[in-house]
């Protein structure tokens, strides 16, 4: 957060008088905390526009330098200031909207407005991707025509009359084609005076639908849906901002609440925005939205540029009705939206881990405010963060308490590994019990999902002699083995290495390869089930554009028996055959040092659980866990939300931790370890001397707590040494002025960096 020589050098402006004119004021993609005012030249104020790009002079080198304009004015400024050099943009890559918004996230979040634009604008409309430029020829019509007319060609005839038959001007290639001719017979047209050329940049990616359309008739709603879409549909006629919290089981019908949503506002002439967690999971969800909701663009991490670039200009010039993206796609710029739809609003993906970092459900919540317009959160496992605003009556709490056509919740059983039988020989993830189980529910012709949280072969390498724990070498982390890859990976800063065949401390060949990953739990599964299809589903294995949908159209299709991965097939999945899902470690992320462990836990848990049962045929789910009498586990497997929000909110109010107070996590790295900790000391000891000021907390006013600072979870983390503290507040507003006044005067070496993050979700 510092003011680095890069700043506009205005200190050097000479005191003349400011002459009257147009004026910029730019922001930049650096963390400043205020626009700088430049001059617009005559030459380019006709181009000049709020949300376009343009070149500057920046610092004390004058150095040329991109930034946003965020407003056009005729004030002159205190001092001299810089020119403009040069627009980059023809149209404005902003709505006045998404400029409100991203001011609000830049105050929010404590970063630059600049950054937050850069962020919110994808690099494919930042660089034009996609797009060429195109000559365009067009008729001039008759009244205009020059005197004398000059004599035309048979050629240059043919072609006049095909161009004045078309419904407007064509492009001069196109145009060449059709009429048969040569460009030489299109340029004498322009230069006898009967057609006019200009140039205009046009798509050249052409998007096609990626998936097929199902389901276009409309469902008939039960009891339960209906009252809810009537509250809804009520919110989407009257207008106005409207925040409602869908609490809905697995299974009981929330998409089509939402597509009677989307439907209705596009009756309207609006347009529908739908966030969901990973896009590329949903592709059941997505199909339904183009059967029945028009022209649906769809916004995914395995996008290009170009194909990005295409989808925000579409939706910006109004060709689509329906947004449907991941996190970012929060910022798409509609024109005229009628609705924000959050699908599993408690998924942690949608939290941005990288500047700015913004949570996509609260930024959509902000959005919906701005907009005045209805939004939708919905979930079987809401955050408690949602919640507890339901109870503060800030949401309004719709609920679906039972699955669609009465279908019950799958029993639940709870596998105590404590008390399970040990096969003899090599270690077996799969209890007795869930074997059993499997092949009862394989043999019955049923299909199984497996959960295992964690990716690679082999977790843990040991040596037993001398206690060697093979750990990355630019992380506090442990190096997981994956077999295919014959490589030892560290799943955070991608570091790779050879296996070891004997202990590099000791020399001793009795290197252990320990702990289960999903590679090794396939592996396993093959080698019981050798007559069975399985599948394996994680990043590792799903890296290629279009390899979800591949294999969960094998699944769908009956072509593979057992499908096994990580958290990605918990989520939104819904495969009427599947009539066993088992957790295999269920105790995988629950004793993280992370308050919202717990709550993870059970999320994950109920959300897997939710896939099986979904059809014509009974479903079961088997839990394997070492603690079966935790809260998280016991009540995920009673299907009862309502009692572990009870508790987890009683715990989380006696700590004061989110959502009881406002949290803000504050990272001090560097390669340097003393340097980390001897800045991390002082940013810390600036925040105690503010807060123990005596105007900042007078008895009755809310205070500010400040816990650390201390070494970080994961101390070292690609090669960067890490402490943290953490500052926490039930008056969010006295919590940022606060930071505010602290980290505008902070100034920390050059060797050591510092993160704020407002309403962190991970606490390692």
């Amino acid at each position: 957060m510092l003011l680095p020589d890069t700043m506009n050098d205005e200190s050097a402006a000479t005191e003349t008088p400011i002459p009257a004119g147009v004026y910029a004021d730019i922001v930049f993609d650096r963390p400043l905390d205020h626009p700088y005012s430049y001059s617009v030249p005559e030459e380019l104020q006709s181009e000049i526009a709020v949300g376009k790009r343009v070149e500057v002079p920046f610092g004390r080198g004058d150095t040329g330098t991109t930034g946003y304009c965020v407003r056009v004015h005729e004030i002159p400024p205190l001092r001299a200031v810089k020119a403009i050099r040069k627009i980059l943009d023809e149209q404005s890559l902003l709505t006045d909207s998404l400029l409100r918004l991203t001011r609000w996230m830049a105050d929010y979040y404590l970063c630059g407005w600049g950054q937050v634009l850069q962020a919110v604008l994808p690099a494919g409309v930042r660089d034009q991707s996609g797009t060429r430029e195109a000559a365009f020829i067009q008729a001039v019509p008759e009244a205009d025509l020059p005197a004398p007319l000059q004599v035309l060609t048979p050629k240059q005839s043919q072609t006049l009359e095909h161009l004045r038959n078309a419904d407007g001007p064509m492009e001069q290639r196109h145009l060449a084609r059709l009429a048969k001719v040569g460009a030489g017979v299109v340029k004498s047209l322009v230069e006898k005076g009967y057609a006019r050329k200009f140039t205009e940049r046009v798509e050249k990616t052409t998007l096609e639908a990626d998936l097929e359309t199902v389901d276009h008739r409309a469902l008939t709603l039960n009891a339960e849906q209906q009252a809810v879409w009537e509250t809804i549909e009520a919110a989407v006629n009257t207008g106005g901002y409207h925040s409602f919290l869908l609490h809905g089981v697995t299974g009981s019908g929330k998409t089509e609440v939402y597509l009677r949503a989307i439907e209705q506002v596009v009756a309207q002439g609006k347009e529908a925005l739908v966030l969901v967690p990973e896009i590329s999971l949903t592709p059941q969800t997505i199909s339904r939205f183009r059967g029945r909701c028009g022209n649906v663009a769809v916004m995914h991490s395995h996008l290009t540029d170009s194909e990005r670039g295409a989808y925000w200009r579409g939706i910006a010039s109004g060709h689509v009705q329906v947004v449907v993206g991941a996190r970012s796609a929060v910022f798409a710029p509609t024109r005229k939206l009628g609705i924000i739809i959050i699908d599993e609003e408690h998924e942690n993906s949608f939290k941005q881990e990288s500047t700015p970092r913004y949570h996509a459900r609260d930024v959509a919540v902000m959005r919906a405010k701005l907009e005045n317009i209805p939004i939708v959160l919905g979930s079987a496992t809401p955050s408690l963060e949602s919640w507890a605003n339901a109870e503060r009556g800030q949401y309004s709490r719709l609920d679906l308490p039972n699955r669609v056509e009465a279908r019950p919740m799958p029993p639940v059983k709870l596998i105590d590994m404590r008390h399970e039988p040990r096969s003899s020989g090599t270690f077996s993830a799969i209890s007795p019990t869930l074997e059993r189980a499997m092949r009862d529910a394989l043999g019955k012709g049923g299909q199984v999902i497996l959960l295992l949280n964690r990716r690679g072969f082999s977790t843990h390498v040991h040596c037993p002699t001398c206690g060697f724990v093979a750990n990355c070498q630019n992380c506090d982390l442990a190096l997981t083995f994956h077999r295919q890859r014959s490589s030892l990976v560290c799943h955070y800063c991608g570091h790779e290495q050879t296996p070891f065949r004997k202990c590099p401390t000791c020399q001793t060949p009795s290197i252990l390869y320990q702990g289960m990953g999903t590679e090794k739990l396939q592996a396993e599964i093959e080698q019981k089930f050798p007559d069975r299809v399985t599948q394996r589903m994680d990043s590792d294995t799903m890296s290629r554009p279009g390899s979800h949908q591949r294999v969960l159209d094998a699944f769908r299709g009956g072509l593979v028996h057992i499908l096994m991965g990580t958290q990605m097939i918990a989520k939104g999945l819904d495969f009427p055959n599947v009539t066993l899902v088992g957790v295999i470690n269920a105790d995988a992320g629950l004793h993280m040092p992370d308050f919202r462990a717990g709550e993870r836990t059970f999320q994950l848990l109920a959300q897997v659980s939710g896939r099986a049962g979904r059809g014509d045929l009974e479903g079961q789910v088997m839990i394997q866990t070492y603690t079966p009498d935790h809260p998280s586990i016991t009540l995920a497997a009673k299907h009862d939300y309502l009692k572990f929000a009870e508790l987890e909110l009683a715990q989380r109010k006696e700590h004061q931790y989110p959502p009881y107070q406002r949290l803000v996590r504050l990272i001090v790295r560097s390669e340097n370890e003393e340097a980390a900790r001897n800045f991390a000391d002082l940013l810390a000891g600036a925040f105690r001397e503010a807060l123990h000021r005596a105007d900042r907390q007078p008895p009755q006013s809310p205070g500010v707590r400040l816990l650390g600072p201390a070494e970080a979870p994961v101390y070292r983390l690609n090669g960067y040494f890490r402490h943290h503290f953490q500052l926490q507040s039930s008056s969010p507003g006295l919590l940022h002025q606060v930071l505010r006044e602290v980290l505008a005067v902070a100034r920390q070496p050059s060797n050591v960096e510092y993160q704020v993050d407002v309403d962190p979700f991970n606490m390692m």
